[in-house]
């Protein structure tokens, strides 16, 4: 069975290795990416099962991508995490999308994955 695939797409490169080095702990495989573009690129290449979308990029809001990103890969879990914008702040209109504020705790991490 092939290991499920993690997309990181956060400016944060210390947060990134640290979320990398959990997941990679569990088994999982995770890719990094620190802007947008970089993580379309990454999207299109890798096929990732679950996503960690921050939206606060150097290249644009990353939740604001939610439909292009579905368009990719129609089953994809994206969890939108941000330090500025409350989870209140976006409409959730799709069950394959979770949302969380930083800072993530691994106590909560481990109730989920």
């Amino acid at each position: 069975m092939a290991k499920v695939k993690i997309l990181i797409v956060d400016d944060e490169i210390d947060y990134c290795i640290l979320m990398q080095s959990y997941f990679e702990e569990k088994n999982y495989t995770v890719f990094l990416a620190f802007t947008l573009k970089e993580g379309f690129e990454l999207l299109k290449q890798e096929k990732p099962d679950i996503l960690f979308l921050d939206n606060n990029l150097p290249d644009g809001e990353g939740w604001l991508h939610t439909e292009e990103i579905f368009s990719i890969l129609p089953d994809i879990k994206i969890n939108l995490i941000s330090g500025y914008k409350q989870p209140t702040d976006f409409i959730n209109k799709n069950c394959n999308i979770k949302l969380w504020e930083k800072p993530l705790s691994f106590d909560v991490l481990n109730k989920v994955f």
